[in-house]
């Protein structure tokens, strides 16, 4: 019994998300596989605030179909204390020129995840 095409392109494509879901999860939670960038809102904070912000963006888990539609858990919107934190995941190619053509592909990929004030965005 053979599957057909749809079926396969649906296993493949759900197999991308899930892999770019990993890889993003991986540099949110420990800073590996990819580039973190604060902002100058975000670096001007005391580092006991700096490291508040990391360990919750870290620690953030209630993405939902409003805040991850692709379900790839790549940006959100978070209260740390009283600062509204954002985060966001973007996929570029080695050069940093072009978006990565295969983000599930961490030979082709540099993830960068910014992190910012919400008034900062």
């Amino acid at each position: 019994m053979t599957r057909s095409k749809k079926c396969v392109d649906r296993t493949d494509a759900a197999a991308q998300q899930a892999r770019v879901r990993t890889l993003n999860d991986q540099l949110r939670r420990t800073g590996v596989g990819g580039r973190v960038v604060l902002t100058a809102g975000i670096a001007a904070l005391s580092a006991e605030d700096l490291v508040k912000v990391l360990q919750a963006i870290a620690a953030f888990e209630a993405f939902d179909k409003d805040n991850d539609p692709w379900g790839e858990r790549d940006c959100a919107l978070l209260y740390v204390g009283d600062k509204q934190v954002f985060f966001k995941i973007d996929y570029y190619d080695l050069a940093l020129s072009n978006l990565s053509p295969d983000p599930a592909d961490p030979a082709v990929t540099i993830r960068i995840m910014t992190v910012m004030l919400a008034e900062e965005y």
